[in-house]
């Protein structure tokens, strides 16, 4: 038997046992339960007494048969008691039935809706205050009379009582729900009252200021933020006091994170300001993503004004080069003009080289970010730059970031600072020092800096380095580096900050994203119809701990997938041997599938199979590998 119509059969035969007759109607007047007192009372047949039946129907067969004595129109009385019982309000009261009974009749409304009704046969009551009277001859009847007025008073009185706890416990219940509402939210909802004094919190404010204290009710705003954030948003909240509902961002400094903030006036009846509701989170994440999206759109911004002038541009410098080519094979040229041809032939091989970076700045480019240990990437970056230097220029590279794994892209970070590494170079050509450092802030950023020990930026290359083609190393300088920096950091939500002390300073700020677990070891079957590139790429599966199986084709593959049971994943190039390709493989297995590729992103079959789940872009590390493997295993998981 369920635990429900058992527990409603206890229910019904508790009630049954009662002395009092009590009914329940919900709020469509419908019946819920008569108990057995009840029915005996008013003799009611047992149709009358099943859940459902209409409250009109009973008080229509008590009526017709006499309970409320005479009446003269009954649907007109029934009508009335109906309209009464819709505006149904607690009361208490007595009267005498058509049979001489007294009952009191008193009513409670339900927090659901609907309404109990308990009735109580007061006769021998009665008769025991009528006997009283007679034999009290020393009490007054005015003193009997206020006797009885009071019972009444302090039955009715019960009856209100009862209300009230009825509404307190909904009150209570109420502000139990809308707290732990607040508690599970993701932000700091408190109130301040004119005092700037905290009058309520739910307990979150470490989630938006992790110095902050957890415990605010009685603090002042002052106290509870620290000076920092009391500085950012003093001045919204004083518009706040003064009627407006500012929203704003700021940075908190001493935990690297954005927070938003929202006030909102506490407006009495008058609306006049008696206090200020606060609503703020931490937005960190969502600005780097922001930034980041802005940064792509810019990119696509740029490439659709910049394609068509480069088409053009590429055109005419081809026919310049094609006719002072010419030049140069003439003869018997007047005197002067060989350097002439070989100046404008160079200008011609510059706007090239021009148009070759302005390329590289607007084209689309997607961030590879892959599990890379910092320390490996900053011994790489030495090796790579050292050639580049000068014998008379020194670099330094201190990591204080330790031996931490982070999610990045490492070929854009190798590229920005390898720029900022050989701007620092030029700026020096008598030779200096050049430090690279590398720290974290918190959880939130990873900063890398390049200083230089040469004269700085002058007032003018501090506001516009940043721009495309400013620069200060006149003919020989695109005025591209910094830009390309620039727009590589900001398409992975970071930020770049240069300033002056001792020499030149550029600041990298980066989110900070802690890689991933590694792909667990597994059997990978590998399809690649290219002997080099398997034993290439089954050595980098193998240094990651996996077991590999090799195909050439699709059919091959299929039949391997087919006759061994514990392969794990598929690592298969896109074009194969035979008709089929990577797609039609990924199609025949439910196992994680990583492609691979040679083909340009704006291929056909590039853009059907990214669709689709994780392309590899050839040459890739091992590094790399390993991101594509888990990018698959995580695909396959969503999928439905």
């Amino acid at each position: 038997m369920e635990r429900a119509p058992q527990h409603n059969a206890m229910i019904t035969a508790g009630l049954n046992l009662i002395q009092q007759a009590l009914s329940i109607f919900d709020s469509d007047l419908r019946l819920v339960l008569i108990n057995r007192p009840m029915q005996q009372m008013f003799n009611l047949p047992n149709a009358l007494a099943k859940p459902g039946i209409s409250f009109d129907a009973v008080i229509r067969f008590l009526a017709e048969r006499g309970e409320y004595g005479a009446v003269e129109d009954i649907d007109e009385f029934v009508a009335q008691r109906v309209t009464l019982a819709r505006a149904f309000e607690p009361h208490y009261m007595e009267r005498t039935r058509a049979n001489g009974r007294v009952i009191s009749v008193e009513g409670a409304p339900l927090a659901e809706g609907g309404w109990v009704t308990v009735y109580t046969d007061i006769t021998e009551t009665k008769k025991h205050e009528k006997l009283l009277r007679a034999r009290s001859e020393e009490l007054s009847d005015q003193v009997l009379a206020r006797s009885e007025e009071l019972a009444a008073t302090n039955r009715a009185l019960a009856s209100t009582i009862a209300a009230l706890e009825e509404t307190k416990d909904q009150l209570t219940q109420m502000e139990a729900r809308t707290r732990l509402t607040t508690q599970m939210m993701p932000a700091h909802i408190a109130h301040l009252d004119m005092n700037r004094r905290y009058t309520f919190s739910n307990r979150r404010l470490r989630d938006v200021i992790a110095t902050g204290p957890s415990d605010i009710v009685g603090l002042s705003a002052k106290d509870a933020l620290g000076p920092d954030a009391y500085t950012a948003i003093k001045p919204h909240l004083a518009s706040a006091y003064d009627g407006a509902s500012p929203v704003f961002e700021f940075n908190h400094a001493p935990t690297s994170r954005r927070i938003r903030v929202a006030f909102t006036p506490d407006l009495a009846e008058d609306r006049t300001v008696q206090g200020v509701y606060i609503l703020s989170m931490d937005v960190t994440e969502e600005t780097q993503s922001r930034v980041a999206l802005q940064q792509t759109r810019r990119r696509e911004m740029a490439a659709r004004l910049t394609s068509g002038l480069a088409h053009d541009f590429s055109n005419l410098l081809t026919i310049i080069l094609g006719m002072q080519g010419k030049l140069a094979r003439m003869e018997n040229l007047p005197a002067g003009a060989d350097p002439l041809v070989s100046a404008t032939l160079a200008a011609a091989h510059r706007g090239g080289t021009l148009l070759s970076r302005i390329s590289d700045a607007t084209s689309p480019r997607n961030v590879q970010s892959v599990p890379v240990q910092l320390s490996s990437l900053l011994s790489d970056l030495s090796v790579m730059a050292g050639p580049a230097l000068g014998k008379d220029h020194y670099l330094s590279i201190e990591n204080d970031a330790g031996s931490e794994t982070f999610s990045i892209d490492p070929g854009m970070l190798l590229d920005s600072l390898l720029n900022l590494i050989l701007n620092a170079r030029d700026a020096m050509p008598a030779g200096g020092n050049i430090s690279v450092f590398a720290r974290t802030l918190g959880d939130t950023w990873l900063e890398l800096e390049v200083a230089d020990t040469g004269d700085g930026f002058d007032e003018d290359a501090l506001h516009r380095a940043l721009d495309p083609f400013y620069t200060t190393k006149g003919e020989e300088g695109s005025g591209l580096g910094l830009a390309m920096v620039y727009d590589m950091t900001k398409l992975v939500g970071g930020d770049i900050r240069l300033f002056n002390e001792g020499g030149a300073h550029v600041v990298l700020r980066l989110p900070q994203r802690k890689a991933s677990e590694p792909v667990p070891p597994g059997l990978v079957l590998m399809v690649e119809d290219s002997d080099d590139l398997r034993s290439t790429i089954r050595e980098m599966l193998m240094e990651l701990g996996h077991f590999v199986l090799e195909a050439t084709s699709v059919h091959e593959a299929e039949m391997l997938l087919q006759t061994v049971p514990d392969i794990a994943r598929v690592l298969s190039d896109i074009n194969l041997a035979g008709r089929r390709t990577g797609l039609d493989l990924r199609a025949l297995t439910n196992l994680p599938v990583t492609l691979m590729t040679s083909l340009p992103p704006h291929d056909e079959a590039h853009v059907a199979a990214a669709a689709g789940g994780p392309v590899l872009q050839k040459p890739f590390t091992q590094s790399a590998l390993q991101a594509g493997l888990k990018a698959a295993i995580a695909a396959k998981k969503v999928t439905p």
